[in-house]
């Protein structure tokens, strides 16, 4: 039994390669085409026209991985308030976490807070990092990483519009999720008092790189549930980052 699951395995892993080709094609075109478009919607139209062709793309960054016989199961979209601010704390797999978001929750403007070195050299990535109302954080300088995530806080208690944070800082390669860290899930709650944290529960993301960035994974049904909304106002954080990391990490598998 066991030598026949390693044969299926193995013969999974030799059709990756083909399809990861295939798809890395449409990734790379896609990236520098809306590149192109996110730059003439940004200097021609402005915020809404941006937004709009953002969401574009991340429906076709979606759509691309149909290649590789990838699934998505979002539960719960109706949970997410509208009108009010958003932080929506999730664990994390793997970058296909970014785009999921990106697309099935566009409707409350996701913005996400990224490591500095995606912003620049990446086709469309780094151009709606800079411009799109996302923030970029150097993780060698604490000063600098705080100061950007309470930038971000003010946005989204301005515009009423959503941040994604992973607290865990890093992906999961095995799924297992990480311990939470406090400070930019802090500093969020401190400056958007308003606000709604959003608990999302992400499984299988991981198994898209299980093998590493080539082959990549098939087959895979990625779930993302949402939890219910936890309100930011006279709560203590405490009790708030409890609540949050727990209700993330209930239901993954």
């Amino acid at each position: 039994m066991g030598a026949k699951r390693k044969g299926g395995a193995s013969m999974q892993k030799i059709i990756a390669y083909p399809l990861s080709v295939v798809y890395y094609l449409l990734f790379g075109f896609t990236l520098v085409v809306f590149h192109v478009i996110q730059w003439l919607c940004f200097n021609l139209f402005g915020y809404n026209a941006h937004k709009k062709s953002v969401d574009v793309l991340c429906f076709f960054l979606v759509a691309n991985t149909y290649v590789l016989g990838t699934r998505y199961r979002i539960k719960n979209l109706d949970k997410l308030p509208v009108g009010a601010p958003l932080i929506i704390a999730a664990n994390h797999q793997s970058l296909y976490d970014i785009t999921t978001i990106g697309w099935f929750m566009r409707k409350v403007h996701p913005k996400f807070i990224s490591k500095v070195e995606l912003g620049k050299g990446i086709p469309s990535i780094s151009y709606n990092l800079n411009h799109g109302g996302s923030v970029l954080i150097n993780r060698k300088d604490a000063k600098q990483s705080l100061s950007a995530i309470k930038e971000m806080s003010q946005y989204i208690e301005k515009y009423k519009r959503a941040t994604v944070i992973f607290p865990e800082g890093t992906r999961s390669k095995t799924g297992k999720p990480k311990p939470f860290a406090e400070n930019g899930l802090k500093i969020l709650c401190k400056y958007a008092p308003s606000a709604y944290i959003v608990p999302v529960t992400i499984n299988n993301s991981w198994k898209m790189t299980k093998w590493g960035s080539f082959p990549l994974g098939i087959g895979n049904k990625l779930e993302f549930i949402i939890q219910d909304p936890i309100l930011v106002k006279n709560r203590p954080f405490t009790e708030l980052f409890e609540e949050t990391e727990q209700a993330v990490i209930k239901d993954i598998n």
